[in-house]
């Protein structure tokens, strides 16, 4: 997940410097946040099964339910630090004076 979002992070920014337009832009931005947005839906949703199959007493190595509940977890904290930033920078704009 970390991966995937990083990677989706820097080929946005690969197509961020190209000449685009606004609207183009914020298309960009929000298909890239709806894509990371699912990845970590992704991440949780496989924790879940995971431990779930782990409490029911199916055959389920625990130290793959440990791995995958920490990627839910760093996953997790990675788009709300990426959500701080980008509401901070908001803020930031909406505080220029014209």
């Amino acid at each position: 997940m970390i991966q995937g979002i990083g990677g989706a992070l820097f080929s946005h920014a690969a197509n961020a410097a190209k000449q685009t337009k606004p609207i183009e832009a914020q298309k960009q931005f929000s298909a890239f946040l709806k894509e990371a947005l699912h990845e970590v839906n992704k991440e949780q949703v496989q924790a879940d099964r995971l431990t779930e199959k782990l409490v029911r007493g199916e055959n389920v190595d625990l130290h793959q339910v440990m791995i995958a509940s920490q990627k839910a977890s760093i996953s997790l904290q990675l788009a709300l630090e990426i959500r701080n930033k980008v509401v901070e920078a908001y803020q930031e704009m909406m505080r220029m004076q014209i």
